[in-house]
């Protein structure tokens, strides 16, 4: 499989305007520019884009790691942090830290907490990005659940 995008821009760094576009035509001539980039500005930028990709990710991931196990989740939702400073040598992605909370019926905490962390290594947007990454997982408790099932290799 391979997914498409195009950017284009005009202009200098700081006035320049850009827009980008997607194959699957959910982004259609986005805008973008210097302070939706690095200012916090409304609009969309690389690490945004990053952050959602690895969320988007990451949840495919742990539902096919559970579903190894024979679980399968209720709710899986992952907030993605992408963090970009300025090094000596430019700027730099230094960091994304996943925080997930999953509702997975069957699931004991020790072996949530295994598959969660597969995940994040088996993830292809994690093995892709040459960055520190952390995860804080939480199993939902607060929604019913059957017994947990006992720790068993899949």
């Amino acid at each position: 499989m391979k997914r498409t995008a195009s950017a284009v821009w005009s202009g200098r760094l700081k006035d320049g305007q850009g827009k980008i576009t997607t194959q699957s035509t959910i982004l259609i001539n986005t805008p973008y520019d210097f302070g939706t980039c690095l200012e916090n500005e409304p609009g969309t930028n690389p690490e945004e884009l990053i952050a959602a990709a690895h969320a988007v990710c990451y949840n495919m991931a742990l539902a096919a790691q559970l579903g190894k196990w024979g679980l399968t989740a209720e709710h899986i939702e992952t907030s993605a942090a992408v963090t970009l400073n300025r090094l000596k040598d430019g700027f730099s992605i230094t960091e994304v830290h996943l925080d997930l909370v999953a509702s997975v019926p069957g699931a004991d905490r020790t072996t949530f907490a295994v598959l969660a962390n597969k995940a994040m290594t088996d993830c292809p947007v994690s093995k892709l990005l040459n960055t520190k990454i952390t995860l804080d997982a939480r199993l939902d408790t607060l929604r019913p659940k059957a017994q947990p099932a006992p720790l068993l290799s899949p």
